[in-house]
């Protein structure tokens, strides 16, 4: 029974079956043995009556050969003769051969006797003919005793018949006794397979109206209900320890709302910094109070100008120019990675543009790589930037940038050639940008112009503080030199 506890629901509903498959096959068997119980004892019965029959009748096609044989003395007659003789015999051997007190078995050794001397006496008979005889006595010897064979088989005849009757009545009785032991076995059938049933659908059913039930009380927010506990292993018992699971996951979920509404302060006034960061951040990087609509409502006009006039240089440099200030006109909080990637390109374009040869951008990049994980809008070019104002410090700037994934984060590098960056700033900007709070941010900014405002280029505080209220954690970004000539930023985003 424990085995069966273990069974999958699939697996209990086939034994079922094949259990009543296996108990009808006993009973279609059952049926099958007594109906040729029936039949044989039947056959039984009669068989000596059929088999008397067929010896009467292989007497009378001998005599009628001997009797042709006697009067035409032809060759068809002698051997049909010969072969009723031959078949006479052989069951002759088969009948009684000695005397009995059993009437029956007496009466088969007297029609034996009497058919030998048939037998004797139509075999002297033929030889008398085939010797031209005509004295006809053996002939006239063995009609004689045909006649009484004839009278004995038919007495015999009608003792097997009274016999045979006295054994049916006895077979007819065990028959009916069959018949009664079957309809029991077969009552006893039915009802086995409606408790098979019974119990089969009472375990799926009774699980599913206590899971109904509890289902409903949930449904009214009452989940003070009582767990199932079940120990079986099939698809009923997998039900309901998931909603046993479901059950206590929606208690630990009310148990963690009251904790859950303490921080919804805290992360309201952290979205809301989000939002003035990311509005300051956009506000440093247009730099006038030049509308940007009309702005770039205009460098359209100005690219489509110059497509028509034939300076494709100047009409491309007008569409990087023009995408760089769509991206800003979105005024998203948030982007990909290849977002900001395809923002750094056009400024980038538009820098070498500007500064032509003394600028080298270098960027490695996973060739068919998506990155669609999400950070702050304008993250990456404000760190571009700064390094290209570092960089261009000396007589040529180099620039990189650099992603890939690392221990489950993807890592984002930007870096120049420029001067090695002061520790004093590195620590201050990351100060400010981990403490949060506007005040602080703007204090930390104003007191770091005169310590590398060249570093700081359009807010790297503000960078750094989006990308940690963003994240909520704090080792996302980061500062540092390899050596005296290169200064790093790294950005660290989770790979989810």
């Amino acid at each position: 029974m424990k085995l069966a506890e273990n069974k999958s629901l699939r697996w209990k509903i086939m034994a079922s079956i094949v259990a009543a498959f296996l108990i009808m096959s006993a009973s279609l068997a059952l049926t099958m043995l007594m109906e040729h119980y029936v039949l044989k004892s039947v056959g039984e019965s009669y068989k000596s009556n059929s088999e008397l029959n067929v010896f009467a009748n292989d007497l009378a096609r001998l005599e009628n050969s001997l009797e042709l044989y006697i009067e035409y003395r032809t060759f068809e007659s002698i051997d049909a003769y010969y072969a009723s003789l031959a078949r006479v015999e052989d069951l002759c051997d088969a009948m009684q051969d000695s005397p009995s007190t059993n009437e029956v078995r007496q009466k088969e050794y007297v029609v034996n006797q009497l058919a030998q001397s048939f037998l004797y006496y139509s075999s002297k008979a033929v030889a008398e003919r085939r010797a031209n005889s005509t004295s006809g006595n053996f002939y006239l010897q063995s009609l004689e005793c045909y006649r009484f064979l004839l009278e004995e088989i038919q007495k015999l005849n009608i003792l097997y018949m009274q016999n045979n009757a006295e054994f049916y009545a006895a077979d007819r009785n065990n028959i009916n006794l069959l018949f009664k032991v079957y309809a029991v076995f077969f009552a006893l059938f039915f009802v086995f397979i409606l408790a098979l049933l019974n119990l089969l659908i009472g375990k799926i059913t009774r699980p599913l109206a206590e899971i109904s039930s509890v289902a409903l009380r949930v449904a009214q927010q009452d989940f003070d209900v009582p767990l199932f506990n079940k120990k079986s292993h099939d698809e009923i018992g997998n039900i309901c320890r998931a909603f046993d699971r479901m059950i206590i996951s929606i208690r630990e979920y009310i148990d963690k709302i009251w904790e859950k509404a303490r921080t919804e302060n805290e992360l309201r006034e952290r979205q809301m910094e989000m939002q003035a960061l990311y509005a300051d951040a956009q506000l440093k990087a247009f730099q006038s109070q030049i509308n940007p609509h009309f702005l770039f409502n205009t460098l359209n006009t100005g690219a489509q100008l110059a497509m028509m006039e034939g300076a494709d240089k100047t009409c491309f440099f007008i569409e990087q120019t023009s995408d760089f200030f769509r991206y800003n006109i979105a005024q998203k909080e948030d982007a990909s990675i290849d977002d900001e990637l395809g923002l750094v390109d056009n400024f980038v374009y538009i820098m070498k543009v500007r500064f032509g040869k003394r600028l080298e951008f270098v960027k490695n990049i996973p060739e068919q790589h998506k990155f669609s994980q999400r950070l702050p809008a304008m993250t990456l070019q404000p760190l571009v930037e700064n390094c290209i104002q570092h960089g261009l410090q000396n007589s040529m700037g180099k620039v990189f940038l650099s992603v890939k994934e690392a221990d489950g984060f993807v890592e984002i590098l930007v870096g120049d050639n420029g001067s090695k960056f002061d520790s004093a700033v590195r620590k201050e900007i990351l100060k400010a940008a981990r403490s949060g709070g506007m005040k602080s941010l703007s204090a930390k900014e104003n007191s770091l112009e005169g310590k590398g405002g060249e570093h700081t280029g359009i807010g790297l505080i503000n960078v750094f503080s989006r990308l940690r209220i963003y994240f909520h954690r704090d080792d996302v970004f980061d500062i540092f030199s390899e050596d005296d000539s290169e200064m790093k930023f790294l950005i660290r985003i989770p790979n989810v």
